[in-house]
């Protein structure tokens, strides 16, 4: 499924967070946003899964205006896995993967057989069938994060929503995490502050800077060295792994702000 973005900015009170994004997403890539904290990234995110609504421009999906959809019907389309959720505490990591399924339901009927089929295949597919019967509070933050991604494959959208998914995620969680979201195969916008994980993970890149998307382009093409110094103050080079066939970065060191020059004091002369 197809992701647009049309012209589209998203204001809190009096104050605009994201301003005049236009952004072509084709379906079944893996599209990062990439930014530093407060640059909106989130907010353009929480747009598309109706959290926060454009205050102009519209979101499309395969031509649809995701706000004009009912809610059911958005939720059949877009699945989320959001930065901060405790919804699931108190369930079991089975019931939590069920959850996938209410847009699927009408009324409060119950689930079904199949429904139950979707779910196991889907936590068979991130691995973590075995806690099926574990409560979500029992879980380590890698655990829960795959039990997430699992609840939205059972939700069967085709386009999959994350922000910031490795957050508090060790390295090797990370990996997994990112190559289990690749395999899935659909449509994904996530949001990363580890730019290492979206040159050797996304198709797509889009640098967001002050509400607006500064430039798109490949990982490599858009992650340069210059890049990194004038957007992230860091001082970096991207070096090639012949064996991945991948880039990475790797950092030297943080850019220092230039101290302000001195100011030049005259005395006056008494004759």
């Amino acid at each position: 499924m197809r992701v647009s973005f049309d012209d589209v900015s998203v204001a809190r009170g009096q104050r605009t967070i994201v301003a005049g994004v236009s952004l072509d997403v084709p379906s079944g890539t893996v599209l990062g946003l990439l930014g530093t904290n407060g640059s909106g990234k989130s907010t353009l995110l929480r747009a598309v899964y109706r959290v926060l609504r454009p205050s102009a421009g519209r979101i499309l999906l395969d031509g649809d205006d995701v706000w004009r959809l009912s809610p059911r019907e958005s939720a059949r389309r877009v699945a989320v896995v959001a930065q901060e959720t405790n919804d699931e505490f108190g369930m079991t990591v089975s019931q939590a993967v069920l959850l996938g399924r209410t847009p699927h339901h009408r009324g409060f009927s119950l689930d079904t057989a199949q429904d139950r089929r979707i779910a196991a295949r889907a936590m068979d597919r991130v691995g973590v069938r075995d806690l099926a019967h574990r409560q979500i509070g029992e879980l380590s933050g890698g655990e829960r994060q795959r039990v997430l991604l699992a609840r939205a494959i059972t939700q069967q959208a085709r386009v999959l929503v994350l922000d910031e998914p490795t957050n508090h995620l060790d390295i090797a969680h990370r990996l997994e995490l990112m190559d289990l979201i690749r395999e899935t195969g659909l449509t994904t916008l996530i949001a990363l502050h580890d730019l290492d994980l979206a040159l050797g993970h996304c198709d797509r890149v889009a640098l967001v800077a002050d509400g607006r998307i500064d430039r798109t382009g490949t990982p490599d093409e858009v992650l340069t060295a210059q890049v990194l110094r004038e957007r992230f103050r860091v001082e970096a080079a991207i070096v090639r792994n012949p064996e991945r066939e991948r880039s990475h970065i790797l950092l030297n060191g943080v850019v220092r702000a230039e101290p302000e020059p001195a100011a030049v004091t005259t005395k006056g002369h008494h004759s």
